[in-house]
């Protein structure tokens, strides 16, 4: 696609986390746009002038074009992540791209992941997955993105690089609490390793470790994990599976829909506690930020 010089608009920051400045607005994942393709170009691209999308990333090929990734803020596959969005994700030059008025609601500038862990084949180390499926029918707010990321460490390793505010991960956690206790707390990130995940395993450690590798200088998200102390634990040395939950863990999974729901009300009218500034306890004393250090019965 060729400039069109009646846009103007500056080149990606060269340090940081990569944005492009649309007139005068700068323009980084996150960001809502309004789509303008130029008349002679992809007829697919055409065929989305005048749609809003979401940046999602900024990026520059070997030839040193600039290429802003979006996905329609209107597509539910934009939950997938980059790994997943083949025919979400769409790549425009920043001459076809406007910054999007603000809408009816003001835009905040926080974004949450939401992400459901666990596996659903050893009984209640299917907390996480369940939860994540209970929230699919809950109205969130569009900043708030939610995923089952079941067993795929890999995956949720790399969609902690995407400029989240906070991550917040939903998991079977063993505390010697009673069964279906739920708590909010916020592990401490320098207590990660640099043990590389495996593709098909989820350990939270090594996935929180490879993705503070992968964003080099840039800070993690602000991690909580919203735990569930099962009845039922399983080694993954059983010789059969155990698919469902305990009762009292199956019903944990309804308790945690509104505390997650407020959970994340309250991150993206603070979104200044997010990321690496908040640090560990990044919460105000007592956890009255989000809940921290809270424990709830079902």
């Amino acid at each position: 696609m060729s400039a069109d010089t009646s846009t103007p608009w500056e080149a990606p920051e060269p340090t940081g986390e990569r944005a492009v400045t649309v007139d005068g607005v700068r323009l980084a994942p996150g960001s809502r746009v309004s789509l303008a393709p130029l008349r002679h170009g992809d007829v697919l691209d055409l065929a989305l002038a005048g749609r809003t999308a979401e940046v999602v990333s900024v990026e520059e090929d070997f030839e040193g074009q600039v290429h802003v990734a979006v996905v329609l803020e209107d597509d539910p596959g934009r939950d997938f992540g980059p790994a997943a969005q083949i025919g979400h994700r769409f790549f425009f030059t920043p001459e076809e791209l406007r910054p999007a008025p603000p809408g009816d609601t003001p835009r905040r500038t926080g974004r949450v992941l939401v992400a459901g862990i666990g596996n659903i084949f050893m009984a209640d180390d299917g907390f996480g997955p369940a939860v994540a499926e209970e929230l699919r029918g809950v109205e969130l707010p569009p900043e708030v993105h939610v995923a089952d990321f079941g067993i795929r460490g890999m995956d949720l390793a790399y969609r902690l690089t995407e400029g989240y505010t906070t991550a917040v991960l939903v998991d079977a956690a063993p505390r010697g609490e009673a069964p279906g206790t739920l708590a909010v707390v916020e592990p401490p990130l320098d207590d990660f390793d640099d043990a590389m995940p495996e593709g098909h395993a989820m350990d939270p450690v090594k996935v929180l470790a490879l993705a503070r590798r992968l964003t080099g200088d840039r800070p993690l998200p602000r991690v909580l994990v919203v735990g569930c102390e099962p009845l039922v634990r399983m080694t993954g040395e059983e010789p059969d599976v155990s698919v469902g939950l305990s009762p009292p863990v199956r019903d944990a999974v309804t308790a945690a829909v509104p505390l997650i729901t407020s959970l994340v009300a309250e991150l993206l009218a603070r979104p200044e506690q997010g990321g690496a500034a908040a640090g560990p306890g990044g919460a105000d004393p007592g956890g009255a930020a989000a809940g921290v250090g809270e424990e709830v019965s079902p």
